[in-house]
């Protein structure tokens, strides 16, 4: 789980994802169950929850796993975990942002610590490179809803500031605070959404070369497959050319 403005590049390889759908199971399980203790664990009356059961959802996560989690938050010896977020460079001059649930912050630095230096990374400190990006909601929808103006349309009706169409599909961006909102607005109009959360947009995106975009991908499948890693977000742009080329 990745990202920049172009989604699908960062959502490298499909195979790859599938073979670690048990780990995704495992980072949604966590994010709903810190969801629902920080807030009530009704869906519709906690937005958090309700993004990261919907995530999960789309995710194709069983219905029985998905409520296992929400009963976890108030299970007397139910795990405590707190949000973290660390920031580095990866290889070619890129940004990288993790954020992390954890429940103990010594073992998951040390781990996103390794996984950058062994992969052409320096890890920073917070702040080094969050002035690079915008926090903002993040809805994406599959080309089949409909065409861009039908999107548009619907999008600007529910109040996002941003929308990105292209043969792949829609991503559509809000102010954090409205992602819910906005988000349960296009639900009445075109159905449920492949993914809704909070994301770091970059302000600008660094092209990779095959070489670097090597190096950054060995980068992000590290991090993902920690288990306290929830996101891997970048400034970076690969190629389709490029992707082609390493997925040879």
């Amino acid at each position: 789980m990745a990202g920049h403005s172009k989604f699908k590049n960062i959502m490298h390889r499909k195979g790859a994802q599938d073979k670690k759908r048990s780990n995704l199971f495992s980072k949604l399980s966590r994010e709903i169950t810190v969801a629902a203790k920080m807030g009530t664990p009704d869906p519709d009356m906690n937005p958090r929850l309700r993004l990261a059961v919907n995530t999960a959802k789309a995710q194709s996560m069983p219905k029985d796993n998905i409520q296992r989690a929400i009963d976890k938050a108030s299970a007397a010896d139910g795990e405590n975990y707190e949000e973290v977020r660390y920031e580095g460079y990866g290889p070619g001059g890129s940004a990288i942002i993790v954020e992390a649930l954890t429940d103990n912050r010594n073992r998951t630095a040390t781990a996103v610590r390794t996984a950058f230096s062994k992969n052409g990374g320096n890890l920073g400190t917070e702040g080094s490179v969050a002035h690079g990006f915008e926090r903002v909601g993040y809805i994406e929808y599959d080309a089949e809803v409909g065409g861009e103006d039908k999107v548009l349309e619907a999008a600007l009706e529910a109040g996002a500031e941003d929308i990105q169409s292209s043969k792949d599909g829609h991503e559509i961006w809000t102010a954090p605070d409205d992602l819910h909102d906005v988000a349960g607005a296009l639900e009445k109009k075109l159905g449920e959404a492949k993914e809704v959360k909070l994301a770091w947009k970059p302000n600008l995106t660094v092209d990779m070369d095959e070489k670097n975009a090597g190096t950054l991908l060995k980068l992000i499948d590290a991090l993902d497959d920690d288990d306290d890693v929830q996101t891997v977000w970048g400034n970076y742009e690969i190629s389709d050319e490029v992707m082609e080329t390493l997925d040879a």
